[in-house]
């Protein structure tokens, strides 16, 4: 709320379950979870492998981005779930 002030998400990539799996943050759709930053407010998302700033882009932009800030195991993953829904081309790169 302050002037010239931005919106960061701060967050590791990764989370265990109860059983001790790793899950990746980063997912490709939400399975009724209750969303609470709407995507015109999400400016900056930040993990341990980067920090993106989400203002502006596209569909397949804020996807490539987002993935790219997600851990290494989990990116191809992402990758094909954005190729399903029709928001990712091959072509696209990932900074490692």
């Amino acid at each position: 709320m302050s002037h010239g002030g931005k919106a960061f998400i701060c967050m590791t990539s990764t989370f265990r379950d109860k059983t001790g799996k790793l899950h990746s943050r980063v997912v490709p759709y939400f399975k009724g979870d209750i969303i609470t930053v709407p995507r015109s407010q999400s400016y900056y998302v930040v993990t341990e492998y980067g920090c993106v700033n989400l203002t502006g882009m596209s569909t397949w932009e804020r996807a490539e981005l987002l993935i790219s800030i997600a851990h290494p195991d989990f990116r191809e993953g992402l990758i094909k779930a954005a190729e399903k829904q029709k928001i990712w081309r091959r072509g696209h790169k990932i900074r490692p």
